[in-house]
């Protein structure tokens, strides 16, 4: 296998496995009336079956590292693709709420192995100094996703049926298969490590509970004390996870990789960015269609350039990255990302929809450059035989991140209900919630601003070492190049 077919073919392998569950996850939000009305259940209570899919992801994605370590990064992903695709055929031929909810289980159980495990994989088999260019690949799929599922979910629904939007997995899932068999090497890491039990059973409830917690904050609907009980019981079990995984050698997420600063940076800096560009999916179809009055498949289309821009950054990124240094590229396009995710604070009914699409366009190409870099940059001190517990703890940050983000803007829109009057949500209510989620995107720089001038020097040529050092000794190490 050649050096170029690892940095290209390897990430895309994974990249499509990754856009098949980012695709399955934002199609069904648009085809949850149909699929209520065709299994004879209440739209509501079907939403909050479908969230089993996220609790799922919450209780085996810290297994994902072990389990790679265990039984091989390649059968484990494998074996994920297998479950995901069986999950969803077992979707598309529910009669019921029960089996649906039963089917989407099973779907989350695949999903959880599939993100983490596939990054793993990227990591192990790509040369060091390629890992820009792979991750950007890997980060296309969780941008495009978002952007192409509802116009997708609204097109297959009306002219075909629900079920449509399950079943277009099988052929993605039966050429993965083929594809990771053929050409995915099989390496694996020896590792004498049990299996950390007390801390699975710690973690994975209560990250359950708590995302369940905070996803049902300000939609109003279970009990306001229910839902707090809920939310405190599981930050509870987090808390004694924390006590349990600092006391253990070898915990199912180790949290000691947060004293890792480029690690820290990535995962928490990249919390509080997702945290915030997270809630604009959520937003956005509320104010296009509440507030502007437009039509599912016309809210889609807006925003589908935000894709197109991803998939232009996917070609840039690496070179950005290597000219600038990280650190310097975190901090300034945390900053435009930010003013990207509150620009729609300024959208009203009468805003040219060619202007919205052109901005959605540039939005899409700084919070992609983002995403590579914060993605990338966790991964870039961590030692090799800890990969498998970095990829899991980034992976289990990432699924909270999202929760909290729509919390925060669903939170944000009942208070400015709230405060303005009035019983339903019109376009008034969104700007300062926009404006909101932007401040949060940009709380990340409190983070990245403590990195090295040279973090993730190690990703890095010689060229991009000499621009991010300081000016003196940047020049210094130019004399020395040149002499």
């Amino acid at each position: 296998m050649t050096e170029n077919f690892r940095r290209n073919f390897i990430p895309l392998i994974v990249a499509t496995a990754f856009f098949m569950e980012n695709l399955d996850a934002t199609v069904l939000a648009t085809s949850l009336p149909a699929m209520a009305k065709d299994l004879g259940a209440n739209p509501i209570h079907l939403k909050l079956a479908l969230t089993t899919y996220l609790l799922a992801l919450a209780v085996f994605i810290p297994a994902s590292g072990w389990l790679a370590d265990r039984f091989g990064a390649k059968n484990v992903f494998r074996w994920a693709m297998v479950v995901f695709s069986i999950g969803s055929i077992a979707c598309g031929l529910s009669s019921d709420l029960g089996t649906l909810v039963a089917a989407r289980i099973l779907q989350g159980i695949g999903g959880a192995l599939m993100a983490p495990v596939g990054r793993l994989i990227v990591l192990r088999t790509v040369p060091r100094t390629d890992i820009i260019n792979a991750i950007a690949w890997l980060t296309v799929p969780a941008l495009v996703g978002p952007i192409l599922g509802p116009p997708l979910g609204g097109f297959l629904t009306t002219y075909f049926n629900w079920r449509w939007i399950f079943w277009i997995n099988i052929p993605v899932g039966v050429l993965g298969l083929v594809l990771i068999t053929r050409y995915i090497p099989d390496m694996r890491v020896e590792t004498s490590s049990t299996f950390d039990l007390r801390g699975f059973l710690l973690i994975g409830p209560g990250l359950s509970l708590f995302l369940t917690g905070v996803t049902m904050m300000g939609l109003d609907l279970l009990d306001r004390d229910i839902i707090v009980l809920i939310t405190l019981a599981g930050a509870a079990l987090l808390g004694a996870y924390t006590w349990h995984a600092l006391r253990t050698p070898t915990p199912i997420i180790d949290l000691r990789l947060l004293a890792i600063p480029t690690f820290r940076a990535g995962v928490v800096g990249g919390f509080l960015f997702r945290t915030g560009l997270g809630a604009g999916p959520f937003l956005l179809p509320l104010l296009f269609q509440t507030g502007f009055g437009m039509t599912a498949f016309q809210s889609g289309l807006m925003t589908f350039t935000t894709g197109i821009g991803a998939m232009f950054m996917k070609t840039q990124a690496a070179t950005i990255i290597r000219r600038y240094g990280f650190r310097r590229v975190l901090i300034a396009n945390a900053v435009i990302s930010s003013l990207f995710a509150a620009l729609p604070s300024l959208f009203g009914p009468n805003t040219p929809a060619l202007l919205i699409v052109g901005l959605f366009l540039s939005g899409g190409l700084s919070r992609s450059l983002q995403f590579t870099s914060v993605n990338t940059l966790a991964y870039a001190d961590v030692p090799p035989e800890k990969l498998s517990r970095a990829t899991s703890f980034a992976a289990a940050c990432q699924e909270l991140s999202g929760s909290v983000g729509v919390t925060i803007a669903a939170m944000g829109l009942q208070f400015m209900q709230y405060t303005q009057g009035g019983s339903a949500i019109d376009a008034a209510h969104f700007p300062a919630v926009f404006i909101l989620i932007g401040l949060v995107s940009l709380s990340s720089i409190l983070f990245f601003s403590r990195l090295a001038p040279t973090a993730g020097a190690s990703l890095l040529p010689t060229e991009a070492l000499k621009a991010a050092e300081p000016a003196k000794e940047s020049a210094r190490l130019r004399e020395g190049h040149v002499g």
